[in-house]
């Protein structure tokens, strides 16, 4: 009967044992786990507090800041710098004094300007004869032409004068043809450059110019004679044409207004 009651105790003890022994175990375990988890906290906050910055070729660079510190963060104000002929600027390149460019860098970096607009060198003009209008130019209103007996437009001045008369440039250029129209007779054409033309006709035969001769105004370019067929009932005079651009334009308007009698 001892023996039966004695191996009772045992058993219940030796089960109790287990279970104070499993639970030292766990609490061991938990333990280590919360030491290892407070040991990593404390590392991460001591290299994040540690190393701020981190230099990379010579340049910090540092965390991007949280959005709403850089929309609430002040502009940026203009700093003094100086130019290399020793002026101070501001870091816009302008100069304070002058408000012009600090050096060409700055220049480089700015817009390109509009494209200025091209103003034409005004030319002055000399009346190529002296004498008076015989019949004026008019392309829009229809003249009554004498020689071929019926109307039709004009698109010179018959300034009269007596033949052999020099004809002089009226300006300036180069001469781009000398030819014997079959209407117009012996005929020097002037390129003034810009577009302009002065057109020289009814010459006497042999003007002393040819094509492509630059000439110089007041040069002559021949004298008055009686080739041109299409005018010949009329009076000694000199057919003087201009045109701009390839288009008949009233000589008028660029000679001078008290050049003829």
């Amino acid at each position: 009967m001892e023996n039966k009651h004695g191996s009772g105790r045992a058993g219940s003890l030796g089960g109790k044992g287990f279970y104070i022994v499993l639970f030292l175990c766990a609490a061991v375990i938990g333990i280590s786990v919360w030491i290892l988890f407070t040991e990593a906290g404390t590392n991460v906050e001591d290299v994040t507090a540690e190393e701020p910055v981190e230099q990379v070729s010579g340049v910090f660079s540092t965390m991007i800041p949280a959005e709403d510190t850089l929309q609430n963060a002040p502009a940026p104000t203009a700093e003094t710098v100086t130019s290399s002929d020793g002026s101070e600027a501001d870091e816009t390149g302008v100069n304070d004094e002058t408000g012009e460019a600090a050096d060409s860098e700055t220049e480089a970096l700015e817009e390109p300007q509009a494209q200025a607009v091209f103003n034409e060198t005004v030319t002055e003009y000399i009346w190529p004869v002296q004498g008076t209008v015989d019949r004026p130019w008019s392309i829009q209103t229809l003249l009554y032409d004498s020689t071929m007996g019926d109307w039709r437009t004009h698109d010179g001045l018959d300034i009269t004068c007596a033949a052999g008369t020099a004809v002089l440039a009226s300006a300036g250029g180069t001469v781009t043809r000398v030819e014997n129209e079959d209407l117009m007779g012996t005929t020097v054409e002037i390129d003034h450059g810009n577009g302009v033309h002065s057109v020289y006709s009814n010459l006497a035969d042999q003007p002393p110019v040819v094509a492509g001769q630059v000439v110089a105004m007041g040069d002559v370019l021949g004298s008055v004679g009686a080739t041109a067929l299409g005018e010949v009932n009329q009076v000694g005079h000199l057919h003087f044409a201009m045109t701009r651009d390839g288009i008949s334009v009233d000589p008028t308007e660029y000679m001078p207004g008290d050049g003829l009698e």
